[in-house]
Protein backbone atom coordinates (compact mmCIF):
# COMPACT_ATOMS: atom_id res chain seq x y z
CA UNK A 1 0.00 0.00 0.00
CA UNK A 2 1.47 3.34 -0.90
CA UNK A 3 1.46 6.63 1.11
CA UNK A 4 -1.21 7.74 -1.93
CA UNK A 5 -3.89 4.97 -0.77
CA UNK A 6 -2.98 6.13 2.80
CA UNK A 7 -3.90 9.75 2.30
CA UNK A 8 -6.84 9.23 0.49
CA UNK A 9 -8.37 6.30 2.67
CA UNK A 10 -7.76 3.15 0.52
CA UNK A 11 -7.28 0.11 2.09
CA UNK A 12 -5.90 -3.22 0.87
CA UNK A 13 -8.23 -5.56 0.44
CA UNK A 14 -7.97 -9.11 2.69
CA UNK A 15 -7.16 -12.04 0.81
CA UNK A 16 -10.10 -14.32 1.07
CA UNK A 17 -9.17 -17.76 3.78
CA UNK A 18 -11.10 -20.43 2.54
CA UNK A 19 -10.02 -22.24 5.75
CA UNK A 20 -11.87 -20.59 8.06
CA UNK A 21 -14.60 -22.19 7.12
CA UNK A 22 -13.34 -25.15 8.75
CA UNK A 23 -13.83 -23.90 12.12
CA UNK A 24 -18.03 -23.56 11.75
CA UNK A 25 -17.63 -27.04 13.38
CA UNK A 26 -16.24 -25.88 16.30
CA UNK A 27 -18.24 -23.13 16.65
CA UNK A 28 -21.72 -25.03 16.23
CA UNK A 29 -20.55 -26.56 19.38
CA UNK A 30 -20.23 -23.57 21.29
CA UNK A 31 -23.63 -21.67 19.48
CA UNK A 32 -25.49 -25.19 20.93
CA UNK A 33 -24.14 -25.38 24.56
CA UNK A 34 -24.09 -20.96 24.93
CA UNK A 35 -27.14 -20.20 22.90
CA UNK A 36 -29.15 -23.77 21.74
CA UNK A 37 -28.67 -23.40 18.13
CA UNK A 38 -28.15 -26.47 16.24
CA UNK A 39 -27.12 -27.20 12.30
CA UNK A 40 -29.92 -27.76 10.02
CA UNK A 41 -27.76 -29.54 7.70
CA UNK A 42 -28.32 -26.66 4.78
CA UNK A 43 -25.81 -24.69 3.62
CA UNK A 44 -24.61 -22.93 0.41
CA UNK A 45 -22.82 -20.71 -2.00
CA UNK A 46 -23.38 -16.97 -3.25
CA UNK A 47 -21.41 -15.97 -6.61
CA UNK A 48 -22.18 -14.00 -9.71
CA UNK A 49 -23.06 -16.55 -12.79
CA UNK A 50 -20.37 -16.01 -15.79
CA UNK A 51 -21.71 -16.87 -19.61
CA UNK A 52 -19.30 -18.54 -21.35
CA UNK A 53 -18.06 -22.39 -21.47
CA UNK A 54 -15.45 -22.52 -19.10
CA UNK A 55 -17.60 -21.41 -15.91
CA UNK A 56 -20.32 -23.76 -17.33
CA UNK A 57 -17.55 -26.73 -17.10
CA UNK A 58 -16.43 -25.83 -13.32
CA UNK A 59 -20.48 -25.53 -12.69
CA UNK A 60 -20.91 -29.16 -13.93
CA UNK A 61 -17.80 -30.45 -12.19
CA UNK A 62 -18.67 -29.21 -8.61
CA UNK A 63 -22.46 -30.65 -8.99
CA UNK A 64 -20.75 -34.09 -9.95
CA UNK A 65 -18.23 -33.63 -7.22
CA UNK A 66 -20.99 -33.09 -4.68
CA UNK A 67 -23.38 -35.65 -6.43
CA UNK A 68 -20.44 -38.20 -6.24
CA UNK A 69 -21.82 -38.96 -2.71
CA UNK A 70 -23.88 -41.52 -2.84
CA UNK A 71 -24.57 -41.80 1.02
CA UNK A 72 -26.98 -38.76 0.85
CA UNK A 73 -30.64 -39.13 0.52
CA UNK A 74 -33.13 -36.91 -1.67
CA UNK A 75 -31.35 -34.15 -4.23
CA UNK A 76 -27.60 -33.24 -2.56
CA UNK A 77 -27.17 -30.24 -4.74
CA UNK A 78 -29.46 -27.84 -6.28
CA UNK A 79 -28.75 -24.33 -7.89
CA UNK A 80 -30.87 -21.69 -8.37
CA UNK A 81 -31.35 -18.16 -9.01
CA UNK A 82 -32.84 -15.27 -7.09
CA UNK A 83 -34.00 -12.31 -8.13
CA UNK A 84 -30.54 -10.04 -8.20
CA UNK A 85 -29.60 -12.46 -10.54
CA UNK A 86 -27.18 -14.15 -8.40
CA UNK A 87 -26.66 -18.09 -8.52
CA UNK A 88 -27.07 -20.24 -5.44
CA UNK A 89 -25.71 -23.71 -4.89
CA UNK A 90 -27.30 -24.92 -1.82
CA UNK A 91 -25.75 -28.65 -0.49
CA UNK A 92 -27.80 -30.31 1.71
CA UNK A 93 -26.79 -33.16 4.96
CA UNK A 94 -27.79 -34.35 8.08
CA UNK A 95 -27.55 -31.88 11.02
CA UNK A 96 -24.86 -34.54 12.22
CA UNK A 97 -22.89 -34.41 8.97
CA UNK A 98 -21.90 -30.78 9.35
CA UNK A 99 -18.08 -31.02 9.05
CA UNK A 100 -18.86 -32.89 5.29
CA UNK A 101 -21.01 -29.95 4.21
CA UNK A 102 -18.54 -26.99 5.62
CA UNK A 103 -16.18 -29.79 3.05
CA UNK A 104 -18.57 -29.37 0.52
CA UNK A 105 -18.87 -25.50 0.27
CA UNK A 106 -15.21 -25.36 0.93
CA UNK A 107 -14.93 -27.56 -2.40
CA UNK A 108 -17.23 -24.99 -4.17
CA UNK A 109 -15.38 -21.74 -3.17
CA UNK A 110 -12.30 -23.60 -4.56
CA UNK A 111 -13.10 -24.63 -7.42
CA UNK A 112 -13.99 -21.54 -8.67
CA UNK A 113 -11.52 -20.00 -6.82
CA UNK A 114 -8.86 -22.19 -8.52
CA UNK A 115 -10.10 -22.20 -12.01
CA UNK A 116 -10.00 -18.15 -11.65
CA UNK A 117 -13.57 -17.07 -10.82
CA UNK A 118 -13.01 -15.87 -6.79
CA UNK A 119 -13.80 -12.27 -8.11
CA UNK A 120 -17.37 -13.89 -8.77
CA UNK A 121 -17.35 -14.92 -5.23
CA UNK A 122 -19.81 -13.39 -2.34
CA UNK A 123 -20.77 -15.48 0.29
CA UNK A 124 -21.14 -18.58 1.62
CA UNK A 125 -23.79 -19.73 4.43
CA UNK A 126 -24.52 -22.28 7.27
CA UNK A 127 -27.98 -22.40 8.50
CA UNK A 128 -28.79 -23.15 12.29
CA UNK A 129 -32.08 -23.22 14.36
CA UNK A 130 -33.10 -23.54 18.16
CA UNK A 131 -36.08 -25.54 19.78
CA UNK A 132 -38.51 -22.76 19.51
CA UNK A 133 -37.97 -22.63 15.45
CA UNK A 134 -35.62 -19.61 15.20
CA UNK A 135 -33.30 -19.75 12.51
CA UNK A 136 -30.23 -17.64 11.14
CA UNK A 137 -27.32 -18.35 9.38
CA UNK A 138 -23.42 -18.09 9.51
CA UNK A 139 -22.29 -15.88 6.66
CA UNK A 140 -18.71 -16.09 5.61
CA UNK A 141 -17.98 -12.94 3.41
CA UNK A 142 -15.44 -14.17 0.56
CA UNK A 143 -13.95 -10.81 0.09
CA UNK A 144 -13.54 -9.91 3.73
CA UNK A 145 -12.51 -13.30 5.15
CA UNK A 146 -15.20 -12.37 7.86
CA UNK A 147 -18.17 -14.14 9.22
CA UNK A 148 -21.49 -12.51 10.54
CA UNK A 149 -24.80 -13.99 11.92
CA UNK A 150 -27.85 -13.15 9.66
CA UNK A 151 -31.54 -13.61 11.50
CA UNK A 152 -34.56 -12.90 9.56
CA UNK A 153 -37.54 -12.60 11.79
CA UNK A 154 -39.98 -15.60 10.25
CA UNK A 155 -43.38 -14.53 9.22
CA UNK A 156 -42.71 -11.00 9.30
CA UNK A 157 -41.73 -10.12 6.12
CA UNK A 158 -38.00 -8.80 5.40
CA UNK A 159 -37.29 -7.55 9.07
CA UNK A 160 -34.14 -9.49 10.43
CA UNK A 161 -33.73 -9.86 14.46
CA UNK A 162 -30.96 -7.39 15.04
CA UNK A 163 -30.85 -8.35 18.60
CA UNK A 164 -30.37 -12.09 18.24
CA UNK A 165 -28.12 -11.32 15.24
CA UNK A 166 -25.32 -9.23 18.19
CA UNK A 167 -26.19 -12.06 20.88
CA UNK A 168 -24.91 -15.13 18.63
CA UNK A 169 -21.56 -12.46 17.49
CA UNK A 170 -20.62 -12.56 21.79
CA UNK A 171 -21.24 -15.77 21.89
CA UNK A 172 -18.83 -16.82 18.85
CA UNK A 173 -16.51 -14.04 19.05
CA UNK A 174 -14.00 -16.31 20.21
CA UNK A 175 -14.47 -18.83 18.02
CA UNK A 176 -14.47 -16.68 14.08
CA UNK A 177 -13.52 -14.40 12.68
CA UNK A 178 -16.38 -11.83 12.92
CA UNK A 179 -16.85 -8.64 10.52
CA UNK A 180 -16.67 -5.64 13.08
CA UNK A 181 -18.25 -3.18 10.55
CA UNK A 182 -22.03 -3.62 11.35
CA UNK A 183 -22.77 -2.07 7.68
CA UNK A 184 -21.20 -5.11 5.91
CA UNK A 185 -23.91 -7.34 7.76
CA UNK A 186 -25.71 -7.64 4.37
CA UNK A 187 -28.99 -9.33 4.47
CA UNK A 188 -29.46 -12.01 2.43
CA UNK A 189 -33.18 -12.52 2.69
CA UNK A 190 -34.41 -15.84 1.21
CA UNK A 191 -31.16 -17.48 0.38
CA UNK A 192 -31.31 -21.37 0.03
CA UNK A 193 -30.07 -23.06 3.02
CA UNK A 194 -31.62 -20.41 5.84
CA UNK A 195 -35.30 -22.33 5.94
CA UNK A 196 -37.27 -19.32 7.95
Amino acid sequence: MGFLDILLGRTKPVAPDLDQLFAVPSTALTLEAAAGFTPTGRGSVCFTTVEGGAFTQIRQDVEALLNADTERDGTPVEFSRDEYGYTWLLSRRTPAELPELVGDLHAVNSALQDSGFGPQLLCSLVGFRDAEGQAFALVYLYKRGTFYPFAPLAGSGEKRDSALELRIKAVIADDLRIEQDLARWFPVWGAPGLDV
